[in-house]
């Protein structure tokens, strides 16, 4: 899967993910989110056995959603 895709896979999982959780960051912060959630989101899946982000489908998109709202969760865990 080229660079591009997965930037973008992981920007609108990043939005879903900011709708998700009534984020109060800014729409690009919660677009990195999502990238970064992508990775996290693929190790999460394959702790739990399943296979991680497998290219550019719905699957891969839902699991880069759940990895940038356990993000934003941890991030809102600190900031407390």
């Amino acid at each position: 899967m080229s660079i591009l895709l997965w930037i973008v896979l992981g920007a609108v999982a990043g939005w879903i993910a900011g709708l998700i959780m009534k984020s109060n960051h800014g729409m690009f912060e919660d677009m990195l989110l999502g990238i970064i959630g992508a990775v996290v989101g693929g190790w999460i899946m394959n702790f739990f056995g399943q296979s991680g982000v497998t290219g550019f489908n719905i699957y891969s998109l839902i699991v880069a959603v759940i990895g940038a709202v356990v993000l934003i969760f941890l991030g809102r865990l600190l900031h407390k």
